[in-house]
This record gives structure tokens, sequence and C-alpha cells, in this order.
């Protein structure tokens, strides 16, 4: 998020602060409703076709959940689930336009949203392996100043903390509520500098270490410190260090571009009014904005978990895991928060890793087995404001990773 943004920039009261535009999506926000609604609505792992299923997960398995996920109302879904044998199962269902015939691409590309925290958490590990950071390093040690006021202070906030969501940093990010909103201010532009101070207006959500919250605000403030780490814009080491070893050639920043690349399926927002508006167009701040695609996001978790950018120390770092908070469960049952990686538990016994992302119109799930042998990603092209739609698409899409990780251990799964 490099791009230069004037003084007036809208700033709105964190009751508009529904699906904004750091990656932060939809779990920051519907915790919020949850814990309002006393967690009536945690979901938990479907019973139905999982690992039992017999004689493993084909194309047609594929197909079927991803028909499913479409008739829950949305518009779009894509997935690919790269096997143990190396074998790609692909299947979309729905249509990449409303109102029209047009098939949603196989291949297409789409807004990752916060499945750019586990990019920030590699570069920030991989530092840490080379002597230019300590996870131990205060904010303020690093970037003087920038955390303070209001009860928070940087001088007592660590970069594990950052990384684990255990900081205590309030999230107050730009977003819209309603059709009128995204129309007027999908093109706004925010500096990390910006977004960090948004955060000093409010008290900390708990002191240091002494909680998990959800914080994408803690994620600009990694950026800032691999910048003053490295000497160049962190977006640069991402590309270096990650993209361009693992040939994720199809993962990249807008910028300030508010369309994506194509081929795309369009996406939709159905706000509280049940209105579905078409939300493609929009500029995303960098650590949320990064599109990609299912291919390409399979070939990231290959390579991190195959052991391919982290030393086994750091990775071992990465993997130690806290418990999430009760309102981020309902989203990831038994669900665990490492450096950057989330941690949950397979119906079939073990576990897998993954870091889904939610932004306006987009909503993205991966998963992969220890060693990344097994891997899943799955595009929704559209994301709800109601809460109710929002778990069940969620469980669904859960569902479909967990049944596809369970039965893709050999090449049985067929044609």
């Amino acid at each position: 998020m490099r791009s230069t943004t004037p003084a007036s920039a809208p700033q709105r009261h964190p009751s508009q602060q529904r699906h904004h535009r750091i990656g932060r999506g939809w779990l920051a926000v519907t915790a919020v409703a949850l814990g309002t609604a006393g967690m009536a609505l945690a979901v938990q792992p479907s019973g139905g076709a999982s690992a039992t299923s017999a004689p493993g997960y084909r194309q047609d398995d594929l197909r079927l959940d991803t028909d499913a996920l479409r008739a829950l109302g949305i518009t779009g879904v894509q997935a690919r689930v790269t096997t143990a044998s190396g074998r790609d199962l692909v299947a979309a269902a729905g249509v990449a336009v409303a109102g029209t015939n047009r098939p949603v691409p196989r291949d297409g590309y789409f807004r990752i949203a916060s499945t750019g925290k586990a990019l920030m958490a590699t570069v920030i590990l991989q530092l840490v392996d080379e002597g230019k950071l300590s996870l131990d390093d205060t904010v303020d040690s690093r970037l003087p100043g920038v955390i303070d006021g209001n009860g928070n202070d940087g001088r007592k906030i660590t970069v594990r903390q950052l990384l684990q969501n255990t900081s205590g940093l309030h999230d107050d990010l730009p977003g819209f509520d309603t059709p009128q909103q995204y129309y007027e201010h999908r093109y706004d532009t925010y500096t990390p500098e910006q977004i960090v101070a948004r955060a000093m207006k409010h008290h900390p959500d708990f002191r240091p270490g002494a909680g998990w919250s959800y914080s994408n605000t803690g994620y600009v403030v990694l950026g800032m410190i691999v910048d003053k780490a490295t000497g160049r814009p962190w977006q640069e080491e991402v590309e270096s260090r990650i993209l361009k070893p693992l040939g994720m050639n199809h993962t990249y920043l807008p910028g300030t571009t508010s369309t994506l690349r194509r081929p795309h399926a369009d996406g939709y927002q159905v706000f509280a009014s049940g209105e579905r508006t078409d939300v493609t167009e929009q500029i995303v701040p960098d650590l949320g904005g990064y599109v990609s695609t299912t291919a390409d996001v399979n070939r990231f978790f290959q390579g991190l978990l195959g052991g391919r950018l982290l030393s086994e120390a750091r990775m071992a770092e990465m993997q130690d895991t806290v418990p999430v908070d009760k309102r981020i469960e309902a989203f990831w049952p038994r669900g665990r928060y490492g450096l950057g990686l989330v941690n949950r538990p397979l119906t079939c016994g073990g576990s897998y890793w993954s870091h889904e992302g939610g932004e306006a119109g987009y909503i993205t799930l991966n998963g992969a087995t220890d060693d990344g042998s097994r891997t899943v990603a799955v595009s929704l092209s559209t994301s709800f404001n109601d809460l109710d739609e929002t778990l069940r698409q969620h469980e669904a899409a859960s569902n479909l990773v967990d049944r596809a990780l369970c039965d893709t251990s050999s090449d049985r799964q067929g044609k």
C-alpha cells in the first residue's frame, strides 16, 4: 500500500466497518456479531460424507461439493485439490457474472485477502533466520513511537505477538455496509500510517500477550517493520522470497488498479437489505489485496509446508499455536493460531494448516497436510452480511476441505 493518500481520507464510524479492505474480511466483523449474539450460532464439523467415504475423494465428489456451495446462494465457486500423487482435481460451479450463463473459470483470478498474512509471516520468519529480526524484538525498537497513546505501548508488544494476534491491538478499518457506501468509497486508499493511527484512537483489546484477537492492524505494522529492516518495500520481499522461487506467476498486487486480470469471476456482496451488489471493482490495500489463483495458493502451501521456505526451527515456531477466541472458534472449531498460520482438526484424525481470507465479494478457504503433499483451495465469489448465511457458507466450504484432505492420501480417487 505504497500509494499516497490525501490527509482528508474519509474516516468512518466503527459501526460501518463490516466488509473492510485489509483482509480482515468477514472473520473479525462477524466475530463482533457473534459476541453480541451469545455464540448461539457456533458451527461444528459436519459428520456427513467425510473421511470414511470410499473409495476416496474423486472429481465427481469435488463437483458435488462445489454444486452444494453454489446452492447456498453463492454466485460462483472454483476449487482445486492437489492430491498426494501430484494430480489436480478441479471443479467450478455457478456463473462468473450474475444474470448470465458465463461459466466460472476453473483457473480464474480472485482476491485472497487474509491468506496474504501467511506470506507476510513467512517473510518475517526468513528475516529471523537471517538474523535481521528477532521474534522478541519490540515494535518500539523497530518503529519508535508508532504504537503509542490510549494505553497502546509499542515497548510492550513483540513481533511474535503481532504475528500471533496476541498483541491486543484494536482494529478500526474502513469499509462499507451498504451499496451506497461501496459506490462512494470503493476507490479510497489508505497508507499504513493512517491505518495504524486509526487503531491508536482506541484502547487495546487486552494487555499484550494476555489474550487473542484477530488484528489486521498488527499485520500492517509487520509490513512497516519489514520495510525498515530490509530497506525495501515488503511487497518486493514477498515477490523475491516467495512468489518467484515457488513459480507463483499468477499472484500479484493490483496496487491502485481497481479491477482484476482476466479470467475472473465477479465478486458480489449481499448486504443486510438483501441487495446483491457487484463489488468487483475496488481498491484494496496491499496486504489484503493480493490476487491469485487456486493453483498458486496450493503451490504456496506446498512450498511452505514442504520445507522450501523456512528452516525447521522457524517452521516449528510458525506452528507453535494458541487457541483462538470463542468468537472466531465459531468459524474454526477447535482452531488454533500460530505465526500467520491456522491449525484445524480433520475428522479423520490429525489436523491441517491454512489461512483463509475474506474480502467484500471474495471468500477464500484453503488447507494443507503437515508435509504439504495434499492441498485444497476454494474461492467463493459471494460474501454475505447476514451471519447465518456466512456461517453456512463457511461450514460447507470447510467440509469440502476436510473431505478432500482426508480422502486423497493416494491416487485411488479415479477420474
